[in-house]
């Protein structure tokens, strides 16, 4: 991972957790508020792949785990970010990294990462006894988080997809400069 990439991640997600816990906060129902780090891992995975996924999503979790007002055993998120970051990676490397995802399997993909993200934090808090939690309760829970994801989605993953393939074109005109530099040039050197 480059000193670039890490630092742009590290600032998306920071910033998707302060919105999270801050202002996302005031939209929560029955305690549930849009993941934003969620669909930063979403996003970095698609146009990273699966190994970036997980360790940003090991990252995000960890935060989401430590932030205020953490009141699950910690752990819980970081688990489910990082399933959530290899899972979104691989559908990218099954896909064709080059391709382009439309918009309606972005939102299909974001769907389906909340539903498995949201269902590891919550069964995890299950088997952990978690209190709070019945069957009934991590349905409405999950069902709940899935669609504020999704409505979320439009607002979040254009920007973190940009932002991601911003950097990866950097990264790939940084690259094509330095393997121009080190080539020799043709018949340089032939003759003497």
């Amino acid at each position: 991972m480059s000193a670039l990439r890490a630092v742009v991640a590290f600032l998306l997600v920071t910033v998707a957790l302060l919105m999270q816990v801050s202002v996302m906060s005031h939209l929560a129902w029955n305690g549930v508020v849009p993941n934003l780090c969620l669909l930063v891992v979403v996003g970095a995975a698609l146009v990273r792949g699966p190994e970036f996924g997980a360790v940003l999503g090991f990252a995000a979790g960890v935060a989401l785990d430590l932030a205020p007002p953490a009141d699950h055993v910690a752990g819980r998120w970081a688990l489910a970010l990082v399933v959530v970051g290899w899972l979104v990676g691989r559908l990218r490397a099954q896909n064709g990294a080059e391709a382009r995802p439309s918009a309606g399997s972005v939102v299909l993909t974001v769907a389906a990462a909340s539903f498995v993200g949201s269902s590891v934090f919550a069964f995890t808090g299950m088997l952990l006894s978690d209190p709070a939690m019945g069957v009934r309760d991590t349905l409405v829970v999950i069902v709940t988080a899935l669609l504020y994801d999704v409505v979320a989605t439009p607002f979040v993953l254009p920007v973190v997809l940009g932002v991601m393939r911003r950097t990866e074109t950097e990264r790939s005109r940084a690259t094509v400069r330095r393997e121009t530099r080190l080539e020799p040039r043709p018949g340089a050197g032939v003759g003497r």
